[in-house]
């Protein structure tokens, strides 16, 4: 199929890139990674007046084509690549007029790569309030592009963007804005003729950054080290040199074109987002205020997702009632029940509580006020390898680590982004409440208290404060063990407080959801079904030597059969005699030394699908009156015979640090594609988990 027509959307962070891109596409767009490199691709397509379909890519929000981030790596990469699949056919750059000669820098090494260039300006109607006036078409003639005033909010350009597209009525600068040949004349000459590259620009950004396009876009460019040797290429310096004559040009361009106007008295909406930020980035006031935005983020997930996860919840289980009493019976019916629909159930159950994060995290990047956030809690999350951002994916981590791992993503570092995805599963989830409510009933008496205060509450409270001790240890240690060139500062424009575009949040929110349940859906799915293939079948015969063995027991009982008893029972039989019984049975010595038999390892196993499985396969296994949830009292009565508190504090200690469930492993390998990291977590929380238990049941 022919390619269509490729425009790339470019520009600062926070300069209304994002909106123009959502005006321009709507909801026909789909979001997925760059190729080879963990940051969010945003595509869409655009129909133009002439019928025509053009396709759009939001690249990521950079300040230069000097990287220092993922998201800057691969604009450049990108700008740069000789795939004509990959490398747009025109740029649609958006600069915030209101800091004009700050955003122009990009563009001018945009410019400079020879591509055909429309200059969009955003927050027009901030600069006319704050009395700002551009002269548009002088600013065009100096720059040799087609200028246009845009609104993302309204979509007022948006029309005057597709019809210069429509015609293709712009072409690249008729010359360039710094002249790279004059900057290293040898080195970049010769590269340009290894690389067959006519244009001195691209020829100086591979000897900068030969390292960076090389890696992230595959492609074989020959050997240029001897060109990139630090004793004939100063790259640092260059790239100093060259930033400094781009400003020279740009400070009197900006200065000729954009004047306050005449008589103007301007309320100056920046000057009100200081007098704000005087209290929100303040070292105590802003502290407080960011706890509290931190805290409603974990009442909103935790509080207001507990009815449409009720919803969904009960919605497939009446679904699932249905098929069991209109289809015949046999394994088929129960793939489909106890396998697919359940499956479905432990993706779908999760929508609420990432849609409700992302609308509240679009909200607060809508408004300006992540910014701040991240600029207060970063020098705090630096210490132990993180980043600021690191902060709301910890804490969010205390309702569902699934959503709080998929918030990872704005965090430009790789080693900062990947060491929040390792770290964040320490943090106690709210699946594991169940657990922890019934397995601190055998470790304290129900109406023992420290002081005023309940000692079982006490406890529940220092379980999550242990797993975000764990966490920022770990981030700690890997900050140590993992090695990377990756600068660890932190780069980040204030922008102005503004009143949030609800159609930039819908589609941010419908995007999330739509990523996560198409890529961590499958996983979660194909492992619910292998977990129901493991206790549905077992060895030939076992169920019947099982089931024959349980009737000769109640055979011989005085008391009459109870058939509500008898089916619990017959359940928990057929359970230790399945594949998954047996895998019990098998990892029984390795778990012995913390106090745990053959039942509590089935437990272990199948509350790998949720942590709150772990309650009812606890209640199936004792063959307990009630196998729902819901009688937890009688499962306390019937377990503490068998589980010692100090066999309780093991277990309780193994759920605090043991990898949360499957659906936390699957969004992590969609979050690193590789199974590589996922794997060594899995392996490590494991071991920690194995250590602590240990450590509890001997002492």
């Amino acid at each position: 199929p022919v390619r269509p027509f490729t425009l790339a959307l470019i520009g600062n962070p926070n300069a209304g890139k994002t909106s123009v891109f959502n005006r321009l596409t709507g909801l026909n767009q789909q979001v997925g990674n760059f190729p080879g490199v963990t940051v969010e691709k945003k595509s869409g397509r655009a129909l133009l007046p002439n019928g025509e379909t053009v396709l759009v890519s939001d690249l990521p929000g950079a300040y230069s084509l000097h990287p220092t981030s993922d998201d800057e790596r691969t604009v450049l990469s990108t700008l740069l690549s000789k795939d004509p699949a990959v490398r747009p056919d025109a740029v649609l750059y958006v600069a915030d007029i209101t800091h004009l000669e700050r955003h122009l820098l990009l563009c001018t090494q945009v410019l400079d790569l020879g591509y055909p260039l429309i200059l969009g300006l955003s927050m027009s109607d901030v600069a006319d309030s704050e009395g700002l006036r551009l002269d548009d078409e002088k600013l065009g003639a100096q720059l040799g592009v087609p200028v246009v005033r845009l609104n993302g909010r309204t979509g007022d350009g948006c029309d005057r963007v597709k019809a210069l597209l429509a015609e293709r009525n712009f072409r690249p600068a008729p010359a360039p804005f710094v002249r790279a040949d004059e900057l290293a004349p040898e080195p970049i000459r010769k590269a340009g003729e290894r690389l067959q590259e006519t244009n001195p620009y691209r020829a100086l950004l591979w000897l900068h950054h030969l390292e960076v396009l090389g890696r992230q876009t595959g492609q074989g460019v020959g050997d240029l080290s001897d060109l990139t040797d630090p004793a004939r290429f100063h790259s640092l310096p260059l790239q100093v040199e060259e930033t400094m004559r781009r400003y020279d040009r740009l400070v009197p361009l900006v200065a000729s074109v954009l004047r306050p106007s005449q008589g103007s008295e301007a309320s100056d909406s920046r000057g009100i987002s200081a007098k704000i930020d005087r209290v929100l980035t303040h070292k105590w006031w802003g502290t407080l205020f960011f706890l509290g935005i931190l805290l409603l983020l974990f009442q909103a997930i935790f509080d207001w997702a507990t009815y449409p996860m009720d919803w969904i919840e009960n919605g497939i289980s009446q679904l699932s009632v249905f098929f069991k009493k209109n289809l015949p019976a046999g394994w088929p019916t129960d793939l489909l029940t106890d396998g697919v629909l359940a499956g479905l159930s432990g993706v779908l159950v999760f929508v609420p509580q990432i849609a409700i994060l992302f609308v509240l995290i679009a909200l607060l990047e809508e408004v300006g006020y992540m910014a701040r956030a991240v600029y207060l809690s970063d020098s705090l999350m630096r210490r132990f390898g993180l980043n600021g951002r690191s902060m709301v994916s910890l804490f969010s981590g205390m309702a569902c680590a699934v959503p709080a791992i998929m918030a990872a993503r704005s965090i430009g570092n790789s080693r900062e982004r990947l060491i929040t995805i390792l770290v964040t599963p320490f943090v106690s989830c709210s699946a594991r409440i169940p657990v922890y409510v019934l397995l601190v009933s055998f470790v304290l008496p129900e109406k023992s208290s420290i002081g005023p205060f309940n000692a079982q509450g006490l406890a529940m409270w220092g379980l999550y404060l242990l797993g975000v001790a764990t966490a920022l240890l770990a981030a700690g240690i890997l900050k140590k063990i993992l090695k990377t060139r990756d600068s660890g500062f932190l780069a980040l424009e204030l922008p102005a407080y503004k009143m949030p575009d609800w159609r930039n949040v819908a589609i941010t929110v419908r995007n999330k959801v739509k990523v996560f349940v198409w890529e961590a859906g499958r996983i979660i799915l194909a492992l619910s079904v292998v977990l129901w293939f493991l206790s549905a079948f077992g060895p030939p015969g076992a169920f019947q030597r099982s089931e024959e063995e349980l009737k000769a027991e109640w055979a011989a009982r005085p008391d009459p059969v109870d058939s509500t008893e008898y089916e619990a029972a017959l359940l928990g039989r057929r359970l230790e005699h399945s594949y998954l019984g047996y895998l019990g049975h098998a990892i029984e010595p390795v778990i012995r030394p913390l106090g745990f038999d053959w039942k509590i390892g089935i437990a272990l196993i199948s509350s790998f699908a949720a942590r709150e499985v772990f309650v009812g396969t606890m209640a199936t296994i004792y063959s307990v009156q009630s196998v729902d949830d819901e009688d937890p009292q009688t499962l306390r009565e019937r377990m503490r015979d068998e589980i010692t508190p100090r066999s309780a504090l093991s277990l309780l200690l193994f759920y605090v640090f043991a990898m949360q469930c499957m659906s936390t492993l699957a969004v992590v390998r969609r979050e690193t594609r590789s199974w590589k990291w996922p794997l060594i977590q899995l392996v490590a929380m494991t071991g920690t988990a194995y250590a602590a238990a240990l450590v509890a049941q001997w002492v």
